[in-house]
């Protein structure tokens, strides 16, 4: 990615979980998002303004968040690296989907960027020939 913007691993996981809410059912509310999270709404809402600051999302007081180009960019960015270790751990090891689903997002936050492409490719890889 060529925006070289450093996010942190909660900042990703609210970006990645409005991107999700919006594919769901399209708008997205800050209660939704507190809940799908598991975070009070003022966790929530000061996640969203730091976003904003950042240009990766909209959203007005008491209005619904949505993710700016920027925002959705790299938010699929996140989506995709947290679905093929996803796949990876579930598909291809056969570890239980909710251990996979916690473990990759744990994952996806903990290699570096180096490793998680080569492991992502690698992933891919594997699927292809699936």
């Amino acid at each position: 990615m060529s925006e070289e913007l450093k996010l942190t691993r909660s900042l990703e996981d609210y970006l990645e979980a409005v991107y999700i809410l919006q594919k769901e059912g399209g708008e997205v509310r800050m209660k939704d998002l507190a809940a799908r999270l598991n975070v009070k709404a003022s966790s929530a809402n000061e996640a969203v303004e730091r976003l904003a600051d950042l240009n990766l999302v909209k959203h007005e007081r008491y209005g619904s968040v949505a993710l700016t180009e920027r925002g959705r960019r790299l938010a699929e960015v996140v989506y995709s690296r947290h679905q093929a270790l996803l796949k990876f751990l579930h598909e291809v090891l056969g570890v239980d989907r909710e251990v996979a689903e916690r473990d990759s997002c744990a994952l996806e936050h903990s290699v570096s960027p180096e490793t998680l492409s080569k492991l992502v490719k690698f992933i891919e890889g594997l699927v292809a020939r699936a």
